[in-house]
């Protein structure tokens, strides 16, 4: 062969890619519409301000105020080197967490792909069949022949009508809800490790509280038992008496089956076994305090600071962008479609001109009947952006309750508090007046008897208002969309993730 077909044969190699491209750039530059409805973000109502929040002054110790939230790492106000330990902890190990970046991976790859319809496809093929002739004759017969075969196919669909880039479009809001689905992730994380936290120093309070009454029992059924021996007790007294000291130590047991539960919860949340924590937590520890005052911001900040009502958002444009991609369809599809072959039963002769065919051309195709199942697809993505939009505006509903609901309860907990302190007080009086007065024979037992338990059912709910307080606030935090600001696990992971998404934007036509 000779140099000059060869070089000729290389030049229309080269010029087959140059034209698609050509062409195909020049279409989607002259054509820069889109089908389909644009995306608006929704603008819902929000209240001018919290109704759990007032400028007043109260008697409360903690009180919310409308000052800008700071959420960052809301943990550390409790003021509790343990529970900002765990929460951290549990942000490098979480597997929730680990589950939604694995999602938000997904999220990327299936942009990916979207993103590769906007370019050509470029298929290679070859083949090696060696044949031998079957005919009877003596000049044909047992005769074998070699044949090489190879090609390129090459198709790239023109998105005049912008269906491709609809879907685009859609994937780049699915990565959107992805990421806001690992922020979610965390502000329920923290949430929870928080609050199991509190549950365990609660419960572990409430064993205190048990054990102290037990004891002060334990020593009023000695008097009963010494007064009966000098004559001045009945045995009805000395069965109450016991009754009252197993019914308290009773509830030991339960106190200490929930703490361990929780401790359970905690080393799970942090991808541990159950026990793995016991030896840590065990050790009896204060309920964390709460800060004096707790920054809410305005309800507005709320609809850009939550995770789930930027997810919802994020869905919502998905779904719309989707309308586009369904009516598309409705139009026909512009192609450059173009193969280059070669066929030969000798090596040696591969580069001759006879050996290889081309061809290249446009093509389209237009769906004339499909017995309305394209009309009905867009119906279908109509009606699942409508539902997007539903559960958009259910989200930010829920998400205004949600706080107002843990205002409320953070506000009145603190006043049901003031209560049951005052209550420990006059109880305590009580138990010591009665006891006293029953000693020098003054006063029956009963009083005793009712006024040591009216003591320890006060104690117990003291202690547990306690603990309402903290996981009224905790979830006051989880409300205002607090958690998220911060990702020690996968910080790296969010940024190259972002980073890629913006990167396609750029490659993607707009």
């Amino acid at each position: 062969m000779s140099r000059a077909k060869v070089t000729k044969t290389i030049r229309r190699l080269h010029s087959l890619p140059v034209l698609f491209a050509v062409s195909g750039w020049i279409v989607l530059v002259t054509s820069g519409c889109m089908v389909g409805p644009d995306y608006h973000l929704p603008h819902p109502d929000a209240p001018s301000g919290w109704a759990g929040v007032t400028e007043t002054a109260t008697n409360h110790p903690s009180v919310p105020t409308a000052q800008p939230a700071e959420l960052t790492q809301w943990w550390k106000r409790f003021d509790d080197p343990v529970l900002t330990q765990l929460v951290e902890d549990a942000l490098k190990t979480n597997l929730d967490l680990q589950l939604a970046v694995a999602v938000l991976r997904q999220a990327r790859a299936a942009r990916g792909i979207a993103v590769a319809a906007l370019w050509p496809s470029l298929t290679a093929s070859a083949e090696y069949q060696r044949e031998t002739a079957i005919l009877l004759t003596k000049a044909t017969a047992g005769q074998a022949q070699n044949l090489y075969q190879a090609g390129f196919d090459a198709a790239w669909e023109i998105d005049l009508f912008g269906g491709q880039r609809r879907n685009v479009e859609s994937a780049n809001a699915n990565v959107h809800a992805s990421t806001e689905g690992v922020s979610l992730a965390q502000v329920t994380l923290a949430a929870e490790v928080a609050l199991n936290y509190v549950q365990l120093r609660g419960y572990q309070q409430q064993i205190l509280v048990a054990q102290k009454n037990l004891k002060s029992m334990q020593d009023t059924a000695l008097i009963t038992r010494q007064k009966a021996k000098a004559g001045f007790n009945c045995d009805l007294d000395i069965a109450n008496a016991d009754a009252n000291v197993a019914t308290t130590e009773a509830t030991i047991p339960v106190f200490e089956t929930s703490a361990k539960q929780s401790i359970y919860a905690l080393s799970v949340l942090l991808a541990r076994p159950p026990a793995d924590l016991l030896e840590r937590l065990t050790p009896t520890d204060n309920i964390p305090g709460v800060p004096p005052q707790i920054p809410a911001g305005l309800p507005s900040d709320l609809l850009r600071r939550r995770p789930d009502i930027r997810q919802a958002e994020a869905q919502l444009h998905a779904a719309t962008a989707q309308i586009g991609v369904a009516t598309a369809d409705l139009f026909p599809k512009f192609s450059l479609t173009g193969t280059m072959s070669w066929q030969t039963n000798l090596l040696n002769a591969w580069w001759s001109a006879a050996t290889h065919t081309y061809s290249f051309g446009p093509s389209v195709s237009w769906p004339i009947f499909q017995g309305g199942a394209i009309v009905s697809n867009i119906r279908v993505q109509e009606a699942l952006t409508d539902q997007a939009f539903i559960t958009y505006r259910k989200t930010v509903l829920g998400a205004f309750q949600d706080v107002e609901n843990a205002l409320v309860a953070f506000t009145k907990e603190q006043e049901h508090y003031k209560s049951l302190k005052d209550s420990v007080a006059a109880n305590t009086i009580a138990v010591d007046l009665s006891l006293k007065l029953y000693k020098e024979g003054l006063l029956e037992f009963i009083n005793v008897l009712v006024a040591e338990r009216s003591l320890f059912a006060a104690e117990n709910a003291l202690v547990q208002s306690n603990c309402n307080i903290a996981t009224d606030l905790i979830a006051l935090y989880k409300a205002l969309g607090g958690g998220w600001e911060i990702n020690p696990a996968n910080e790296k992971t969010l940024t190259s993730a972002t980073a890629a998404a913006e990167a396609a934007d750029g490659v993607a036509a707009k």
